[in-house]
């Protein structure tokens, strides 16, 4: 067949003559017939489907395509060799490839138009679609169209966010006015040569380019694309107008179902009733929970979910707000029931095909929230940093961190929110995490709406006040006191055998405080102190009890409840070796009968049978099965997570009787128990020993009393080394809780992915925070704009002539009374200037009613805040009372220094001054009688001896001073604050020298001479005052008033001098790779780019980064492979570099404390586990505890997650691959077990 035989064409005497193949056994067949037209080639073969197909060989492909196809080649390179290649292999011209583009999104769309009130159709009309281009990548709207599925759940880093509500996005308006104030163009002179944001450029010189002549300006350029748009010129002030029905679309308006009302009377009043409201618009609306919800199931007669016990009354409330859709602060006591409210949403959005997201501060509580939910409504996911389960169900729970980069990084699923829940709300107090939740609250688009569950806190309704008024929405405030079960707190002293089974009730179920008690606990304990201890006073007794001494008291009192059948107890205490020693020491003590103990040890079994042979003989397993079985059972960070499980779930079954845990026990994990003991009320913080506070106690103590099966909750608090302080006591139990306060600072990470996204800034952010909360910024722009309104109608100002100095002369004056005022505060601060103002002491006088009149000193009062001086003065006749509406003001700005003197008969009046009306101190004194000038002017202040003469004291005072003005009428010699009272503070000097120089330029001013002066003068005053609140509320209202302002500019520097992002603020690949990570993306960053992981090997890479997730200190060194301790002094050089550069950029941290907190710790251990050793024989290696191993194991996986990810965007496969062996390397038994409540 191969060689077949170019034959002529077919000629009409040719035979037809065929050979075909019969089946595959290679005989012919000889076809005489004709073919039919239209096959030219007639059949080889009459197998049904032609010859069987023949693989092309890979490798023949890929040389066919790559090497032999000129197609792929560029054109123009110059190489002789690649010449004669193409002329080897011809070119296929292929012009039809160029027609071929991506289709166009339809710019049209067709609408109906009915007849409002039959629903006739009329016609069909044809509507522009705006916003056809928007994708995630450039548009923060809902309306762009969804990414690729594959990061529908994550979004991707290159996404923009959707828009959060309360940040509006530009309208034409703004954006035409902004084009107004951007200075003309003149394409001539100074042309840019490199576009900003690019590197090199072009050079236009050489080229003689002719150029349009004139200026071209921006706004006649918008005209011309409205030329374009068919609008006439002459219509152009119109378009704006024509622009605000396209406002209507984000109301929710039926205009998508086609029903279109006709426009101008629908779109008026929506655009009306934003403002009206804003007045005092109070966005945080209380509750009373007092009052009863009666018409509940009128209202609700088809509720989404129903309970089968009777709802408490803010459980109704908060249910009504939901079925319309608002959003609530739900602030309660922990087992008061607020669970309900979260489970009301799921199941509203679950009837609604919408979505909930429900997020905790804590991974444990989002694993038990996840086992509950999913028991009761089946569709849950889970996401949190190592675990991803159902993630397309209708209720994701999540930790927060999650939800943030979700909300950065546009994820799909939040289209479909309706409600995000935030349970614990008031961990937005922790310094480390609680900016977390600001952000996802700041960055929350409109359409979701927020249920805040929370402790009680006494802010609730500021908290939901600045959430309100950011989101632009109301939000419900309820908040309960009532505990469905009621504390009774005890004191219990213990020990000796009178005592042991005695507690002392300090504060009863209705919350009065005995004193009573709390006397009757300090008798006790001092009849068992020995008679040393009595006499020496008690008060010497040391904090500090030996482990001999709990042992037996925590013997005792374990012993006493569980025979008066209060267990199960919860013991808190504040160490976790404390809880340790604690169960271990309590060897003898049995709490479980024989059935119980047989269901403990199946369970055990069971639970601990996903665990790998070796590891289930770890030695604090078999501990922990010791006392299990006993019914003991210890919780804190650094028990192995499966374990803390076992134990929490056998806790909520009431088969372990005794729990010592740490506080992490009391966030939100809802355990509750029938009793709370706390071993001690103090508290390490990180910093120091402190008592704990009423939140945190109240939060403990609130695990005691289970709902339905307890009439009242114990708590009982240890004496001891001798009974608490009663008033540590009383504030513990009785205080308010913590004020829910902003933890708000800036993160790279966070400014980073705002600088992504152009239309979003970092100090939007930045305002909406709750630290901004203050600012009110809607009454300052009202305020504005009634200001702007007064300005403009004030009379014009007459600046012609005689008064064209009259505005310098203004601000002259006014710098000079500032300066004058400053002074005198520095005088009176002395105490060369305190001495000099004493009795006798001639002084001049300047407020509304006197002007540069003398006085005398006559008292002076004691009291230092605000000291006042009896002053006799001078004045006419007739003016010695203040009159109420008389005001010199206009003269006072006559400057001048010459004294008052009367025109008529002198006068005098008696008055008490403040510092401010004393305007100079003379060098005169005078002697007076200031006890009978007083009481003289005093009893003729009496209607009676109105018409006394002035008695002698009074008389001869009045004539001297008026001697002393009479004799210098032009000034009177002052004392100076520098010469004469000896300040010699720099801005007391300097501001003398200001004085003078002001006083001798105001001689020079021509306006005072003017006839109208005074009239001009007033309305300067009037103009300038209006101006100066003006400025100073734009101030308030702009960004430079941030408190984080100055940080930000600092972090912006940093971030460009790493190269992160460009001076104009674009973001380069090195943000795009930070903005992947969450924490310490500098550091990370920085090693990525200096290639410090390259030369090593995955589990050595593993081991390093470990330092970035672990935070504790230890006590014993680890031993490190030499290539490791190069990798470490590397990341120690890396963090040094960066500490330096962020204290040259003026951020307050030091490079010490910077590069601290990376701590190296755990790097033998992690490396040795990667490297496959068993959990037993890591756990030997330090003194870390094994919870804690595991969890910075499993933290360090989400880092690794973040490098692999961060390695894909710079293009470094090998680092990737590297990152994804290093994390299956850890990913391994104990360590990554999955959690018991998702299975």
């Amino acid at each position: 067949m191969e060689g077949r035989i170019e034959l002529p064409p077919l000629g009409p005497d040719d035979l037809p003559l065929h050979l075909l193949e019969v089946g595959c056994s290679g005989n012919f067949e000889l076809i005489t017939h004709p073919l039919p037209k239209h096959m030219t080639i007639p059949p080889l073969t009459t197998l049904p489907h032609g010859l069987p197909p023949v693989c092309l060989d890979l490798k023949a492909e890929v040389e066919k395509r790559f090497l032999r196809d000129p197609g792929w080649l560029p054109i123009h390179d110059v190489d002789d060799a690649f010449q004669d290649f193409t002329k080897l292999c011809k070119r296929e011209v292929d012009v039809d490839s160029l027609f071929n583009a991506p289709l166009c999104p339809v710019h049209a769309e067709l609408s109906v138009v009915r007849d409002p009130t039959t629903g006739m159709l009329l016609d069909f009309k044809e509507v522009l679609i705006e916003d056809t281009g928007l994708s995630a990548k450039n548009s923060l709207s809902l309306k762009r169209q969804p990414g690729p599925p594959s990061e529908s759940l994550r979004g991707s880093t290159t996404n923009y966010p959707f828009l959060p509500a309360g940040m509006e996005e530009l309208t034409l308006e703004q954006i035409m006015k902004k084009s107004g104030l951007e200075e003309d163009i003149d394409f001539e002179n100074n042309l840019l040569v490199v576009a900003p944001g690019m590197k090199g450029g072009m050079d236009f010189s050489a080229k003689e380019a002719k150029t349009t002549k004139g200026e071209v300006n921006l706004m006649s350029l918008l005209a011309s694309l409205d030329d374009i748009i068919d609008t006439p010129l002459e219509e152009k002030e119109e378009v704006p107008k024509q622009e605000e029905p396209a406002k209507l679309p984000r109301t929710n308006s039926l205009e998508d179902l086609g029903i279109i009302i006709p426009r101008p009377s629908s779109s008026q009043p929506p655009a009306k009733t934003p403002d009206e409201d804003k007045g005092d618009k109070k966005w945080a609306i209380p509750l009373d929970v007092a009052s009863p919800c009666d018409d509940f199931y009128k209202r609700i007669p088809d509720p989404a979910f129903k309970y089968p016990f009777e709802l408490d009354v803010f459980q109704k409330q908060a249910i009504l707000r939901l079925e319309a859709h608002e959003s609530v602060f739900v602030a309660a006591h922990t087992s008061a029931g607020k669970t309900v409210v979260a489970e009301y949403a799921v199941a509203l959005s679950q009837k609604h095909m919408t979505r909930t997201i429900y997020t905790s501060p804590i991974k444990a509580l989002s694993n038990q929230k996840f086992r509950d939910f999913k028991n009761t409504f089946g569709d849950v996911g889970l996401l949190t940093g190592d675990v991803q389960l159902n993630p397309e169900g209708s209720c994701l729970i999540m930790t927060t961190e999650i939800l943030r980069s979700m909300l950065y990084n546009g994820s799909e699923v939040i289209r479909d929110l309706e409600w995000v829940i935030f349970d614990e709300v008031h961990y937005i107090n922790d310094a480390e995490r609680g900016v977390v939740w600001e952000e996802v609250l700041i960055m929350l688009p409109d359409h979701v709406s927020i249920i805040l569950l929370s402790a009680t806190v006494p802010n609730a309704v500021e908290f939901s006040e600045w959430i309100g008024r950011i989101k632009k929405r109301h939000i419900y405030v309820i908040s309960t006191l009532k505990r469905p079960v009621p504390l009774e707190h005890y004191l219990y002293t213990g020990n000796s055998t009178k005592t042991q089974k005695e507690l002392f009730l300090l504060q009863d179920a209705t919350g009065n405080f005995l004193t009573k008690g709390y006397y009757a606990a300090v008798e006790a304990k001092k009849e068992r102190t020995s008679k040393h201890a009595q006499s020496f006073g008690a008060r010497n007794a040391s904090h500090n009890t030996t482990a001999s001494q709990d042992r037996a008291v925590w013997q005792t009192l374990l012993n006493f409840l569980s025979q008066r059948q209060q267990t199960p107890v919860v013991a808190f205490t504040f160490s976790r070796t404390r809880c340790d020693e604690n169960a271990r020491s309590l060897t003898s003590l049995d709490l479980t009968t024989s059935i119980e103990k047989s269901e403990i040890h199946s369970f055990l079994q069971k639970s601990l049978s996903r665990l790998r042979g070796s590891d289930r003989q770890l030695p604090q397993i078999l501990l922990m099965r010791d006392l299990l079985k006993r019914g003991i059972g210890v919780h804190h960070s650094g028990i192995l997570p499966i374990l803390k499980e076992v134990i929490e779930m056998l806790f909520s079954r009431g088969l372990v009787k005794v729990l010592f845990a740490t506080e992490t026990f009391a966030m939100g994990v809802n355990m509750p128990a029938r009793t709370v003991v706390f071993d001690s009320i103090r508290k390490h913080d990180g910093t120091g020993f402190r008592n704990l506070l009423p939140g945190e106690y109240i939060q403990m103590a609130g695990r005691a009393g289970r709902r339905g099966l307890d009439a009242t909750g114990t708590v009982i608090i240890l004496c001891k080394a001798g009974v608490h302080d009663m008033g540590d006591l009383h504030a513990m139990m009785l205080g308010k809780p913590t004020l829910l306060q902003s933890q708000f600072r800036l993160t790279y990470t966070m400014i980073l992915n705002l600088l992504r996204v152009e239309a979003l800034r970092v100090t939007d952010m930045m305002k909406r925070s709750f630290s901004e909360n203050h600012r009110d910024t809607q009454t300052h722009e009202k305020r504005i704009s009634e200001l702007k309104k007064s300005l403009s109608s004030l009379p014009p100002l007459d600046t012609e002539g005689q008064l064209s100095d009259i505005l310098p002369y203004y601000h002259t004056i006014t710098e000079l009374r500032y300066t004058t005022e400053a002074l005198q505060q520095a005088v009176l601060e002395s105490v060369n200037g305190l001495k000099a103002l004493s009795v006798g002491r001639v002084v001049v006088v300047n407020n509304d009613q006197h002007h540069n009149a003398l006085g005398v000193i006559l008292q002076v009062s004691s009291d230092a805040v605000n000291r006042t001086f009896t002053t006799l003065i001078i004045c006419e006749k007739g003016n010695e009372e203040p009159a109420e509406n008389q005001s010199n003001k206009s003269s006072a700005y006559i400057y001048s220094s010459a004294l008052f003197i009367p025109e008529g008969p002198c006068s005098h009046t008696v008055q008490k001054l403040k510092l401010p009306s004393i305007s100079a101190i003379t060098t005169k004194t005078l002697k007076v009688i200031p006890e009978r000038i007083i009481d003289n002017y005093n009893k003729r202040q009496q209607p009676r001896f109105r018409l006394d003469p002035p008695g002698q004291a009074i008389s001869t005072a009045t004539q001297e001073l008026l001697r002393l003005a009479e004799a210098n009428p032009d000034g009177i010699a002052t004392l100076d604050p520098v010469n004469d009272l000896h300040l010699k503070g720099v801005d007391v000097v300097e501001g003398v020298m200001r004085k003078r120089v002001l006083q001798d330029s105001l001689k020079n001013f021509h306006c005072i001479h003017s006839p109208t002066f005074t009239e001009q003068f007033a309305r300067v005053q009037e103009r300038m005052s209006v101006q100066q609140e003006l400025d100073k509320l734009l101030f308030l209202v702009s960004d430079q008033s941030l408190t984080l302002l100055p940080e930000y500019h600092q972090r912006i520097k940093v971030l460009e001098a790493l190269k992160y992002v460009d001076s104009t603020g674009a973001v380069q690949l090195k943000g795009r790779v930070a903005c992947q990570i969450s924490s310490h993306e500098l550091l990370l960053t920085e090693l990525l780019f200096e290639n410090t992981l390259s030369p090593l090997a995955p589990e050595e890479s593993a081991a390093l980064l470990s330092c970035l997730v672990f935070t504790q200190k230890t006590q014993v060194d680890p031993h490190i492979p030499n290539t490791l301790q190069e990798g470490i002094n590397q990341v120690l050089s890396v963090a040094q570099r960066i500490g330096e550069l962020q204290m040259d950029c003026g951020i307050g941290q030091t490079t010490e404390d910077f590069v601290s907190q990376f701590k190296f710790g755990l790097t033998e251990v992690v490396y040795c586990w990667a490297r496959g050793m068993p959990f037993a024989e890591i756990a030997e290696l330090t003194d870390v505890q094994e919870g804690t191993i595991i969890r910075c194991i499993q933290r360090l996986d989400e880092v690794l997650k973040e490098v692999r990810q961060a390695a894909r965007i710079v293009g470094d496969s090998v680092l990737g691959s590297k990152m994804e062996k290093a994390s299956l390397a850890i990913r391994r038994d104990i360590v990554f077990t999955a959690s018991l409540y998702t299975h």
